[in-house]
């Protein structure tokens, strides 16, 4: 059985894993999955259709599953997902979808999700993200992989945010930042190529020398975007590892509807 404290409030029709923990005067809905390891810490409140993977440790006075903030929302069954082993500390806010969408909100595995956090209605935010106190994510905002986020940062709804990108403290986020591109400001600029967190993740001096390459296509020789697109796809074969960067770099460029952080 799970242990669960005998102030909380479980459902019975909660599926809770047999190694889940629950603190005091928690609260937890009927459609709510739990996998095993994961500890759910006091006064939190886990509600609607809310799946959540193993390992994970969320902090006291959280909020997950709540109905999104959204005036079109008229009682729909969405969910939310969360994946493995991410940390969700106090006070954060991930509310389910909308159908207007995906009818999902998913968040993915290794994330290390500070206080304060809102992450809104059909978000999707992918792996292994360091998200700091207080950043808020309007709904169908899609975040990759490895990116590094500020604290206080807001991120305007739709937006889609690179794999290995990151943005500075306090930053009002309103187009779609490249991936290993680092912006800041209000509004966002770019500021220079991200190279530690891929250099971490092991990647080679040519893959790093890559990169500001693309950098320097983009940003620093006034070129237009599509001629910085052509530029940048001239790139493949110099640096046959990179080319996977380079195609993932063309791929998102061509889904950037609404422009990219200049």
């Amino acid at each position: 059985m799970a242990n669960i404290h005998p102030s909380a409030i479980v459902d019975p029709q909660a599926q809770l894993a047999d190694s889940v923990t629950v603190g005091p005067f928690t609260t937890i809905g009927p459609h709510v999955r739990i996998g095993e390891g994961s500890s759910v810490g006091a006064h939190c409140v886990i509600e609607g259709h809310t799946t959540i993977g193993r390992d994970n440790k969320i902090f006291q006075f959280a909020s997950l599953g709540a109905d999104p903030q959204d005036k079109k929302y008229k009682g729909e069954p969405t969910q939310l997902i969360i994946g493995d082993r991410n940390t969700i500390r106090e006070f954060t806010t991930f509310n389910t979808g909308t159908v207007q969408d995906k009818g999902v909100t998913q968040i993915g595995h290794d994330n290390w999700i500070m206080a304060y956090v809102h992450v809104a209605h059909d978000c999707v935010i992918g792996d292994h993200n360091v998200i700091a106190n207080s950043v808020q994510f309007a709904g169908h905002v899609t975040v990759g992989s490895y990116t590094l986020i500020g604290g206080i940062s807001g991120i305007h709804q739709f937006v889609r945010i690179g794999d290995f990108a990151m943005l500075g403290f306090q930053t009002r986020l309103s187009q779609d930042l490249p991936p290993f591109v680092v912006a800041a400001g209000n509004p966002a600029e770019a500021q220079n190529v991200h190279q530690e967190g891929p250099r971490r993740r092991g990647f080679s001096p040519e893959r790093l020398s890559m990169l500001k390459q693309m950098y320097r296509l983009l940003y620093r020789k006034g070129l237009t975007l599509e001629a910085s697109k052509a530029e940048i796809a001239a790139l493949r074969g110099q640096a046959p590892e990179a080319d996977a960067d380079i195609d993932q770099m063309l791929d998102f460029l061509a889904q950037a509807d609404r422009g990219i952080v200049r």
